[in-house]
């Protein structure tokens, strides 16, 4: 075990990684949400929640995945030296201000 590798993980998404995923997904809500009305205005109103929610129900499942793996995709692992890692801890850095004192 003496070649046990420190690693450091780093997140490089950002909104607008993200950003075009929000606008499909407020689409799909006011979609869902004028087909609704629509069928509302129709005397149905059974039939608009069941719109409403087959369209949610349809809609979230793929909209998770995508923003799921955009996440996972803007992760990364990068291999830290074990030796810089001892030397930044807050350990360290208030040893040698104890003995630079």
């Amino acid at each position: 075990m003496d070649n046990a590798k420190t690693y450091k993980m780093n997140c490089t998404l950002k909104f607008g990684d993200i950003y075009s995923q929000i606008i499909v997904w407020l689409l799909v809500l006011f979609i869902s949400l004028a087909s609704a009305l629509a069928l509302m205005g129709a005397s149905r109103p059974v039939y608009a929640l069941a719109t409403v929610g087959l369209i949610f129900v349809l809609s979230l499942p793929f909209l998770l995945f995508a923003f799921v793996t955009t996440l996972l995709n803007h992760i990364e692992f990068s291999e830290v030296d074990p030796d810089a890692v001892v030397a930044n801890s807050p350990a360290a850095t208030a040893r040698l201000a104890s003995q630079s004192a």
